[in-house]
Formats: structure tokens, C-alpha cells, sequence
């Protein structure tokens, strides 16, 4: 079992920036990818980035925030980081670290999911 803690939302202004943070403890040998989702009440979640085991040599970014914000990973400290730039209202959510034991991440249903972590943005 793998447990996921995130931290690091909270309220900035548009055009601030934010740093997420996720803890992985546990069987972390067994993941491969890990990533970052969105969600706001009513609307479906959003695979917002994610990066595979060994790093930012395979990522992926939504369009809606690409150049905005970027993904990366400790494996030794079994971390995994989301910088968030340029902030915009739109993205507020509730932010949830995600990870996957298949080799194939991404392009499958996450194996662990977090508790999630708050980011509000102002205008």
C-alpha cells in the first residue's frame, strides 16, 4: 500500500504562484508515474500533469496549463512537486496527487489517490 499526503494550496491572487507538494510513504518501489488532478464541485476531474518514474524526460501537461505549470519529482524523497505560475481564477480546485504501479501511468486509472489540498485564486 501506498499513502499519498498532499499540502501546499492555500489563497494567492491572479498571477501569484502556488507550490504543491505530495509525500508518497509506504511500498513506494512499486510506483511508476505520479501526477496531479483537479476537481471543482460539478465538474469532472481534470489530469492536470503527470511524470514518470524517472522524471521530467516524460511528462504531460493539459492545455490548460501548459507553460503555466510544471511538474517534478524527488524519488529519493518521495516527493512529488507541482509549481503553479501565473495563477488564474479558473484554476482553483481542489488539487489531488495521484500514482500509478502499471508502466503504462497515465493512460491508465490511477492506482492511489491523495486526500487533496485546497488552491483558491482571487481576482
Amino acid at each position: 500500500q501506498v499513502q499519498l499526503v498532499e499540502s501546499g494550496g492555500g489563497l494567492v491572487q491572479a498571477g501569484g504562484s502556488l507550490r504543491l507538494f505530495c509525500a508518497a510513504s509506504g511500498s513506494v518501489f512499486t510506483l511508476n508515474a505520479m501526477g496531479w488532478y483537479r476537481q471543482v464541485p460539478g465538474k469532472e476531474r481534470e489530469l492536470v500533469a503527470a511524470i514518470s518514474r524517472g522524471g521530467s524526460k516524460y511528462t504531460y501537461y493539459s492545455e490548460s496549463v501548459k507553460g503555466r505549470f510544471t511538474i517534478s519529482r524527488d524519488n529519493a524523497m518521495n516527493t512529488l512537486y507541482l509549481q503553479m505560475n501565473s495563477l488564474k481564477p479558473e484554476d482553483a480546485a481542489m488539487y489531488y496527487c495521484a500514482a500509478w504501479i502499471s508502466p503504462s501511468g497515465w493512460n491508465t486509472k490511477y492506482d492511489y489517490w491523495g486526500q487533496g489540498t485546497q488552491v483558491t485564486v482571487s481576482s
